[in-house]
């Protein structure tokens, strides 16, 4: 549980830096589209972050494999879906040329993981 809290808080701070960047620092750099896909990947790794935090009170309640498991995936699916949107949002900012080419297929592996998170999840109420 201990791992799972410490990931939700590190997940949560960047979360929120980010989202305040985005909302403060980014609006001159960032085309409308940019934008939007930047405020919706902070939204979304907030609402995973939050997933997090359940697995992590779950867990503490049940000590079931499956959820401490579920847990993990939402932060790796955190990592690779919202950090390559972030990234594909400020791509022109950051002049990431090629490297769209390399960033843009890791967004629906994290996506993959996300559902792996709530599968396990659901495995972890089914098995015993």
């Amino acid at each position: 549980m201990k791992k799972l809290l410490v990931l939700t808080g590190i997940s949560g701070a960047i979360a929120v830096i980010l989202g305040a960047f985005g909302a403060h620092a980014l609006s001159e750099h960032l085309n409308d589209s940019q934008l939007n896909t930047y405020d919706i990947a902070s939204k979304y790794h907030f609402y995973h972050t939050l997933a997090i935090l359940g697995t992590a009170l779950l867990y503490a309640n049940t000590n079931k494999r499956y959820i401490k498991w579920a847990g993990y995936a939402f932060g790796v699916g955190i990592i690779l879906f919202y950090g390559s949107l972030y990234l594909l949002a400020c791509k022109d900012m950051l002049q990431l040329g090629g490297w769209t080419k390399i960033i843009g297929p890791v967004t629906p592996i994290g996506g993959l993981f996300f559902i792996i998170g709530w599968i396990l999840l659901i495995l972890s109420q089914i098995k015993n």
